[in-house]
């Protein structure tokens, strides 16, 4: 026998950060002595990140998603079943070669294009052991949508047959997806919810003196920062273009802005976007692999809403305004909503998002943040808490963690 816990871990990584970044939150927490972490990932930047001690990861094929139906390599030059031919070759070999205890999908029942498909009859008929979870973000997308999805692509019967655990990244009290998308008993009995994943803080207090090493120019630790991150940035422009916008149009402003792009911001609008915000001054980067020492020094942070973004912005104990794109998915502005109502954060509707609307909530939000500062104090994170315990039992105690 094994004298080491194996847990695999696959993230699809297709469009964005999310995936790769919620993946890599909870790799960091189960990392321990006698636990070996291996993750595959189609994600370009998986590099970037700092990895600890025990976990590691197998690059595939990244794909990028040019619609929720369409998807094409990233980087290589081959056809796209081609691409996706060789991925699910890797994360198959993968699998049978590492033979872990604990396998772990994120979001998607069956991969990309059905590619863990394979794997997972493979546990069900050769490693009946092998614990197989799948884990959800707090919202997939509106009700009707995700339920239509999931008939079309069969995956009450593949998480019926082939999962051994559900994993709801969310409160059952913001957003039951067991009652939203229609999960029948056999299904729901599966599901733990397991509250939101908080995400390091910084030890000691960061200031916008700190993040400019010093040269700040004459700035003091009374100067407000509003952070404005995209997440990915692939689907951001618009909040990143009418945020300079704001700024260029008020030079008056009373406070810094940080703005991080994302790497997937097409290169020509990144460009752009950075000439402007020096022009503007303000500081601008494209990515950042310890974002939550940024988000540390604001007063506010301004998001797309994305569910990593936010876990980061609530572990920090930030107010923050969001602005929720609406397509391909509802899910950013549901998340708005439901956070809205928990007096958790605020939020501007994509297409009602404009100088004056964003000038004016920011401001308001800057001045007074009280009637959030409450709610998001005594909000309570259990995401880790709860998925140690459930690796702990399936472990059985038998390995010191």
């Amino acid at each position: 026998m094994s004298s080491t816990y194996n847990i695999l871990m696959y993230s699809h990584d297709t469009y964005g950060l999310g995936h790769i970044r919620r993946t890599m939150a909870i790799a960091r927490n189960l990392s321990a002595p006698g636990v070996n972490i291996l993750i595959l990932t189609g994600s370009p930047i998986a590099g970037r990140f700092p990895i600890p001690f025990g976990v590691d990861f197998v690059r595939i094929p990244g794909m990028i998603k040019q619609s929720n139906t369409v998807y094409v390599p990233h980087s290589i030059k081959v056809n796209p079943q081609k691409a996706l031919e060789i991925r699910q070759e890797i994360i198959t070999a993968t699998a049978k070669s590492f033979d872990p205890d604990l396998f772990i999908v994120d979001k998607v029942p069956v991969g990309l294009k059905g590619e863990v498909l394979p794997v997972l009859q493979w546990f069900k008929t050769s490693r009946p052991d092998t614990n197989v979870v799948l884990g959800l973000r707090d919202i997939l997308d509106d009700s009707a949508s995700t339920r239509a999805e999931w008939n079309d692509k069969n995956y009450f019967n593949v998480l019926e047959n082939l999962y051994s655990e559900i994993w709801i990244y969310g409160q059952e009290n913001f957003y039951n997806p067991i009652v939203e998308y229609g999960l029948p008993s056999s299904i729901s009995n599966k599901c733990v919810f397991t509250g939101y994943i908080p995400r390091e803080t910084p030890n000691k207090k960061i200031t916008l003196k700190h993040l400019l090493n010093g040269n700040g120019n004459g700035i003091n630790d009374s100067c407000k920062l509003i952070v404005v991150t995209a997440g990915g940035g692939g689907d951001g422009y618009h909040m990143l273009d009418t945020y300079l916008s704001m700024v260029e149009e008020t030079p008056d402003l009373p406070f810094k802005t940080y703005m991080v792009s994302g790497p997937f911001v097409p290169q020509d609008l990144q460009d752009s976007l950075a000439k402007r915000a020096k022009k503007a001054g303000v500081i601008f980067a494209t990515f950042h692999k310890r974002l939550e020492k940024i988000m540390a020094a604001a007063d506010l942070v301004v998001s797309m809403g994305g569910y990593n973004t936010i876990c980061e912005i609530l572990s920090l104990k930030k107010t923050s305004l969001i602005i929720p794109r609406e397509s391909p998915r509802l899910e950013q502005l549901i998340r708005a909503r439901v956070l809205q109502s928990a007096k958790l954060a605020d939020y501007i509707k994509w297409d009602c998002l404009t100088t004056s609307s964003l000038r004016d909530k920011v401001i308001t939000m800057l001045e007074d943040s009280s009637q959030y500062e409450q709610s998001i104090n005594a909000f309570s994170m259990t995401g880790l808490e709860i998925i140690r315990s459930r690796l702990s039992e399936f472990k059985g105690d038998t390995i010191d963690a």
